[in-house]
């Protein structure tokens, strides 16, 4: 990981009743796409149980650098993928953090 290392740090709530549905896209076409695209996954928490009104689902994932991050969210096959995502999700938020080496939210 380089110093210049950015994250995308992303939150959802999976939609009711498609868990299975979701979990398949995730393993099956979110993590590999993603991949390809030039995203390192490096985290993926789910939550359970809360009595707070938190997101079910925190996702991070890591580009070489500031610009590496841009040009991947600004590209087609990055909306595609974002898009099918949100047949699965809803609620969803981002935000772009710099790489520090510990737990971010």
């Amino acid at each position: 990981m380089r110093n210049d290392s950015v994250k995308i740090l992303m939150y959802w709530d999976i939609k009711p009743n498609m868990d299975q549905e979701y979990l398949e896209f995730v393993m099956r076409t979110w993590v590999p796409e993603s991949s390809q695209l030039g995203l390192k996954p490096v985290e993926a928490w789910l939550n359970v149980y809360s009595r707070f009104d938190i997101p079910s689902v925190m996702a991070g994932a890591i580009a070489e650098d500031e610009q590496s991050m841009r040009d991947i969210l600004a590209s087609d096959d990055w909306r595609k993928l974002h898009n099918r995502l949100l047949e699965y999700v809803e609620n969803y938020s981002q935000k772009i953090v710099r790489v520090t080496g510990r737990y971010q939210l």
